[in-house]
């Protein structure tokens, strides 16, 4: 690619001895969110007052406590949002605000008057520290650099003194573009400010690392903040947090990398919003955790609704493969794809069934679904979805899930030729409802039988139970006799199966509804009629067994014997000619 030259890789640490690689999370870190803040400033209409306490709200609901509500020397409407939380007494009492602004006298001044009256508050100063803005932006060298820290230090702490004598405050200071600077001056501004800080018993700091703009792979960020992990002094008063950006794409693999490697808290926006390409999202770092049995400590239960908030506000939309949260990200179209869920919603129901336990109770395992989709509000009805690339798998799902209809393998094949000819023909989906209007035009017609008895040499009817059905008791003797009184229209019936159990409409989601007007706890038998080597089905659906068995061979058989006509009518024709 032309101008590739331009552009240096990045130099990694040089940490031989490396332990993260070797950890696990086995907790969740504290959350801070930046939607506020960061991810306002991002926008290209920033919030109005009503959505910025939407979004605080939606944030409190989830349970975050550490909230980054503005940086009220940069807006008058980001100041009248910190002061509108403190006045109205919106702030729960388990929750801390924090308010950003730079190393500078007069803008610290300014942020924290804008916290009088706040019961619990953390100001967050921060410079920039790397080489690049040194030279280029401030023209300034590593000692002003790492005076310029502490000086803001040193004002924030007499400032406050003064003026906000009632607030409980904390203190963050994060040496901006850290994945940038040399790891030892980011060591020395750090351990500078802690000596201004006064860090030690009772006096914890926060010292917040950030990727300010994505440049290396996300291990190289593990090793800068394992380096610091291990040269920190007074570490046990530290709390290491990282605010990774996400220009590489790999917001959320360099936040999970720092906290294998010591980090204790993570910075970001919910769905990933922010500048550039976007702050580490949030709802995938606490999904991933909780895809691997680690409480997140953020209530995700109902993700779509926590998503619709974030898109109102934002005035963004998330893209539908978003993970965790995109509209389609539960969905799969892929006939392959499609076999497989099924059949892993069958295996954990058979295995309820055998522990008499709800499926809901059972360890998930259901192949390209990481999580359940219930357990975050989501519901099963777009699991799949049927159009061109789809197969038997995706279509016997629909079936099954939404008519509540557990169709034999030959006719999940048989509907799905049928569901493909359509789609191909018509583009775009087949909706559930459609595809249940396909079904019950081919196969729950009811012609004639007497049209059967013409034919000269036998159909053969293999039944398929969907519904209770004991082989040993009364139904069984109700199938023999259905063979002696369809054996004059020439049909034998040879073999029974089953393939589910009864319908019963309480099991069904709502809106689902079951074919034929059948009602709760009715039998649904699928009939495989077979004249030579021409096979057609039909569906029978009644309370009585006989009578849906006897709707069903009727409708296969009928279909059977006009397919049989046409195809002799074609081949005599094509003979003919």
């Amino acid at each position: 690619m032309k101008g590739v030259e331009r552009y240096a890789g990045f130099t990694p640490i040089d940490l031989v001895d490396r332990t993260w690689p070797a950890q696990r999370i086995r907790t969740a870190p504290r959350w801070l969110s930046t939607d506020l803040r960061d991810g306002n400033q991002s926008l290209a209409n920033p919030m109005t007052p009503e959505r910025k306490l939407m979004m605080f709200e939606l944030l409190v609901d989830m349970g975050f406590k550490e909230i980054e509500v503005g940086f009220p020397v940069a807006s008058r409407s980001d100041h009248d949002f910190v002061r509108m939380l403190i006045e109205q007494d919106r702030i729960p009492d388990d929750v801390r605000i924090t308010v950003l602004t730079q190393a500078r006298e007069e803008l610290i001044k300014e942020t924290l008057d804008c916290l009088d009256g706040a019961p619990r508050a953390m100001i967050h100063i921060y410079n920039a520290t790397c080489p690049l803005f040194r030279d280029v932006v401030f023209g300034i060298d590593r000692d002003s650099c790492k005076k310029m820290a502490v000086a803001a230090t040193q004002v924030m702490m007499d400032h406050a003194q003064r003026r906000l004598p009632g607030t409980d405050l904390s203190y963050q200071y994060s040496p901006e573009l850290f994945n940038e600077t040399e790891p030892d001056f980011s060591l020395e501004v750090c351990e500078a400010v802690m000596d201004a800080w006064q860090t030690g018993p009772g006096r914890g700091i926060i010292l917040n690392f950030p990727t300010t703009v994505e440049r290396s792979l996300p291990n190289v960020f593990a090793d800068q903040i394992e380096w610091l992990d291990r040269n920190l002094t007074r570490r046990e008063h530290v709390c290491l947090s990282v605010h990774p950006h996400n220009d590489r794409g790999t917001g959320v693999a360099s936040a999970e990398l720092a906290l294998l490697a010591g980090a204790e808290r993570v910075e970001g926006c919910l769905f990933g919003n922010g500048e550039r390409a976007g702050n580490v999202c949030l709802v995938t770092l606490g999904m991933n955790m909780y895809s691997h049995g680690i409480d997140p400590g953020l209530d995700f239960t109902d993700i779509s609704t926590i998503r619709r908030t974030v898109e109102l506000c934002n005035q963004l939309p998330v893209h539908p493969r978003h993970p965790y949260g995109g509209d389609l990200v539960y969905t799969a179209f892929s006939g392959s794809h499609q076999d497989a869920i099924k059949k892993g919603f069958d295996e954990m129901e058979r295995q309820a069934a055998r522990l008499e336990v709800p499926s809901a109770q059972l360890p998930w395992r259901v192949p390209y679904l990481p999580v359940d989709p219930k357990d975050v509000g989501r519901t099963y009805e777009a699991i799949v979805r049927v159009n061109s690339q789809s197969g038997k798998g995706g279509v016997a799902y629909v079936m099954s899930a939404w008519h509540g209809l557990n169709l034999p393998r030959g006719l999940q094949a048989d509907l799905a030729a049928k569901v493909q000819a359509h789609a191909d023909a018509m583009g775009g989906e087949v909706s559930p409802s459609l595809m249940g209007t396909l079904f019950a035009q081919e196969y729950l017609h009811h012609g004639d039988l007497a049209e059967t008895s013409a034919w000269q040499a036998p159909i053969t009817a293999s039944l398929h139970v969907d519904g209770d059905f004991d082989h040993t008791g009364p139904q069984a003797d109700t199938f023999r006799t259905l063979g002696a009184l369809l054996g004059p229209w020439g049909i034998q019936v040879r073999v029974v199966h089953r393939t589910g159990r009864s319908l019963d409409h309480e099991e069904l989601a709502p809106g689902r509804r079951l074919l034929g007007g059948a009602k709760r706890a009715e039998t649904v038998i699928y009939a495989e009629c077979a004249l030579g080597d021409e096979v057609a089905w039909g569906v029978g659906i009644d309370a009585d067994i006989a009578t849906a068995a006897f709707l069903a061979v009727r409708a296969a058989g009928v279909r059977l014997v006009r397919e049989s006509d046409t195809s002799r009518a074609a081949v005599g024709a094509a003979a003919g000619h």
